[in-house]
C-alpha cells in the first residue's frame, strides 16, 4: 500500500511540475500577445486568457498544496476577469467605459 501511495505521489509531482511549466509558457506567450498583438480585440482576448491561466495556477498550487483554501481565491480572479473582460469589451464597442447621458 505505501508503495501505491509513493508511485501516485511521484507521478502527481511530475504532472504538477509540468502543468506549471505549460502555464508559465503559455503566460509568457500571452503576455507577448498583449504588447504585440496586432489589434486591440486581439489583446483583450488575450488578457481574458491571461485571467484564466492565473486561475488555472492558483487550482494546480491548490492541489499541490493539499488544501482548499485558494478556491476563494480562484472564484475572485473568474470575477475579476469577467469584470474586465466586459470593461474592455465595451471600451472597444463605445469607446466609453461609464455612460453619461446627460440631458
Amino acid at each position: 500500500m505505501t508503495e501505491a501511495l509513493s508511485i501516485t505521489e511521484n507521478i502527481l509531482d511530475i504532472a504538477v511540475t509540468i502543468s506549471f511549466a505549460g502555464i508559465a509558457i503559455s503566460l509568457l506567450l500571452l503576455l507577448y500577445q498583449v504588447i504585440v498583438g496586432p489589434t486591440q480585440p486581439d489583446r483583450a482576448v488575450a488578457l481574458d486568457a491571461i485571467g484564466i491561466n492565473i486561475m488555472a495556477l492558483a487550482g494546480i498550487m491548490a492541489v499541490y498544496l493539499v488544501t482548499s483554501k485558494l478556491n476563494d481565491v480562484i472564484l475572485l480572479v473568474g470575477i475579476l476577469a469577467f469584470l474586465g473582460t466586459l470593461s474592455i469589451a465595451k471600451y472597444l464597442e463605445k469607446g466609453v467605459i461609464i455612460d453619461r447621458d446627460v440631458d
